[in-house]
C-alpha cells in the first residue's frame, strides 16, 4: 500500500487552493456558491464514473503508487479526491482566465 498517489493529488490541490486564495478566485470569492459548484461538478464527475463501471468501461489498474482502498468495486479512494482537484482546478483556471481578459480590456 503506497500514499504516493494520494499525497501527489493531495500537494497539487493545495498549490491550486493557494492560488485560489491569493486571488480570491473560486472558494474564497463566494465560499458558499464554491461549495455548491464544487460538490455539483464532483458529484456528477462521479456519476459518469459510476456509469462507466457499471457499463464495464472503465476498471481499476492497480498500481504501485496506489492506496488500494476502494470505495467500491472499480472505485479507488483517490478517484473522489482526483475528481474534486479537478473541478477545483477548472474553476480556478476559468475564472483567472476571465479576469486576466477583463484587465486586459480594460487596459484597451
Amino acid at each position: 500500500m503506497s500514499f504516493a498517489y494520494l499525497a501527489v493529488l493531495l500537494v497539487s490541490a493545495a498549490g491550486v487552493l493557494t492560488v485560489d486564495l491569493r486571488f480570491k478566485l473560486f472558494l474564497w470569492a463566494e465560499p458558499r456558491r464554491a461549495a455548491a459548484v464544487l460538490v455539483a461538478g464532483t458529484a456528477f464527475f462521479l456519476a459518469w464514473d459510476l456509469a462507466g463501471i457499471g457499463l464495464g468501461v472503465f476498471f481499476h489498474g492497480a498500481g504501485p503508487y496506489m492506496t488500494g482502498l476502494m470505495l467500491a468495486p472499480e472505485l479507488p479512494v483517490e478517484e473522489i479526491v482526483f475528481l474534486a482537484f479537478l473541478c477545483e482546478l477548472t474553476m480556478v483556471l476559468v475564472l483567472g482566465a476571465q479576469r486576466l481578459l477583463a484587465r486586459q480590456e480594460a487596459a484597451r
